[in-house]
C-alpha cells in the first residue's frame, strides 16, 4: 500500500470517525482553526486538504498559514464559519454534506411541532408529579393538522418538511428568494411578513450566514400573533433570538420549538424560564445514520480530490 495523503482534521470528532480518517489518510488533528499556526511550517505548505467540523472561523487569514490547500472538505450542510469569498480568491474548493441529512433535520422538525403543540414535556410531568391521579386531565392543547403553515426558505430540507406536512392536511405557504418548482397548490411569498400574516406555524430552514442574520425579527414574529408557533432547526443566527424572547415572555405568540441558539451551546437563561417553548441540543443530524452518511460523504470527497476525479457536493 502506497503512502497515505496528509489532512489536517479540525474539529470535534467522534473515535469513529477518527478511526475513518485514519484509514485512508496521514491526518493530524486539531482541535479549532486557532491551532493551525501551531504546526511546523513543513507541515503547513504539504497540506492540500482540510477536513473541516467546527464553529471557529477559517477564512483567508488561514488559507495564508496554508499556502497549497485546493480543497476544504466540510462535515455538515452549514458553511456558514468558512469564508467562501476567501476560499474562491485563494483558489480553495469547498464541499458541504447535504442531502444526506434531510430526512432526520425533517423528522426533527415535525417532532418539534407536535411536542409543542401537545405539550409532551407537561404530560410527562403531569404523570410524573402525580397530578394525572390527583386532578385528572391535563389542561387541552393544540392540533396541529389541518394548519397554515408557512416555510420560511424552501431548500432541500424545508421541502422535505412541507411534503410531510401534506400528510397532516396542512396548508402549505413557503418563502424564497424565487418561485420554487412545488406543488402548485403550495403558495409563493417574496416577504417573510407577509407571508407571517397568512400562517400560524413558522418553520425556519434557511441558510446561514451573514446574508440570513435576524431574518426573522420582530417584524416577521408580531405579524405571525398570538396563536403562533415559531420552529428553528436552521441556525440560531437566523431568528433574532432577543425579539424572539420577548414575544414569547410577553405571550405575543404561542410557542417555540428550537434545536439551534445563536451563542450554543451557551444558550441564552431566559429560555431555561419558558413554558411555552421545547428546546433540543442541535442534533436535527443527530442520528447514527446520518452522522454516518454526512462522514462516508464528506471522506469521498476527500478521496475524489486526491484520486483527480469530480467532487460529490461542491458549494463553489
Amino acid at each position: 500500500m502506497g503512502k497515505k495523503n496528509e489532512i489536517l482534521v479540525i474539529g470535534d470528532y467522534t473515535e469513529w470517525q477518527t478511526k475513518m480518517f485514519k484509514e485512508f489518510f496521514e491526518s493530524f488533528f486539531l482541535t479549532s482553526t486557532l491551532d493551525i499556526k501551531n504546526l511546523s511550517i513543513g507541515l503547513r505548505e504539504r497540506i492540500e486538504a482540510v477536513a473541516f467540523k467546527g464553529h471557529s472561523e477559517l477564512g483567508e487569514e488561514e488559507f495564508k498559514l496554508l499556502p497549497k490547500l485546493k480543497l476544504i472538505s466540510n462535515f455538515g450542510v452549514g458553511f456558514d464559519t468558512i469564508s467562501i469569498v476567501g476560499a474562491s480568491k485563494c483558489g480553495v474548493t469547498v464541499t458541504n454534506t447535504p442531502n444526506v441529512l434531510n430526512d432526520d433535520v425533517a423528522d426533527l422538525a415535525i417532532g418539534l411541532l407536535i411536542g409543542l403543540s401537545r405539550r409532551f414535556a407537561d404530560g410527562t410531568n403531569w404523570i410524573r408529579s402525580g397530578n394525572w391521579e390527583k386532578f385528572g386531565e391535563m389542561p387541552l392543547n393544540h392540533s396541529i393538522s389541518k394548519r397554515r403553515v408557512g416555510i420560511i426558505g424552501l431548500g432541500r430540507i424545508g421541502y422535505e418538511i412541507a411534503n410531510r406536512l401534506e400528510r397532516f392536511k396542512c396548508e402549505i405557504h413557503y418563502y424564497s428568494r424565487s418561485v420554487k418548482k412545488c406543488p402548485p397548490s403550495w403558495k409563493f411569498y417574496s416577504d417573510a411578513v407577509s407571508l407571517a400574516q397568512e400562517v400560524e406555524i413558522i418553520f425556519v430552514t434557511l441558510v446561514g450566514g451573514r446574508e440570513t442574520v435576524n431574518f426573522v425579527n420582530s417584524e416577521v414574529l408580531d405579524a405571525l400573533g398570538v396563536n403562533g408557533f415559531v420552529i428553528n432547526v436552521s441556525r440560531g443566527s437566523t431568528v433574532d433570538e432577543l425579539a424572539l424572547l420577548d414575544v414569547l415572555e410577553s405571550r405575543k405568540i404561542r410557542g417555540a420549538g428550537l434545536d439551534v441558539f445563536y451563542a450554543e451551546p451557551k444558550i441564552n437563561r431566559r429560555f431555561l424560564q419558558l413554558d411555552n417553548v421545547l428546546i433540543q441540543p442541535h442534533q436535527g443530524s443527530g442520528t447514527f445514520e446520518s452522522r454516518r452518511a454526512m462522514s462516508e460523504l464528506q471522506i469521498k470527497n476527500l478521496k475524489n480530490y486526491f484520486s483527480g476525479i469530480k467532487l460529490v457536493t461542491p458549494v463553489n
